[in-house]
């Protein structure tokens, strides 16, 4: 599934490269509390705009539900 969040600026784009590229959600939490400040809160607030961008891509409840789940369990990998 390939998703699209605009206005992000270049380090936000870094860091949702980054993210998505991780293999489970110990990782990515991992990589998120390794982050200070303002870093810590940019990548948080990516994440969550990422999983809403799924929900958006997904055309009704049941797929969305569906495709968030197949996220959350890859994170939880």
């Amino acid at each position: 599934m390939a998703i699209t969040i605009s206005g992000l600026n270049k380090k936000q784009r870094a860091l949702a490269d980054i993210m998505w590229s991780m293999n489970g959600k110990e990782e990515v939490m991992g990589f998120i509390r390794s982050l200070q400040g303002t870093n810590r809160q940019e990548a948080e607030t990516v994440l969550e705009l990422m999983l809403w961008a799924i929900w958006d891509e997904c055309e009704d409840t049941q797929e969305a539900r569906r495709v968030i789940q197949d996220v959350v369990d890859r994170l939880d990998d």
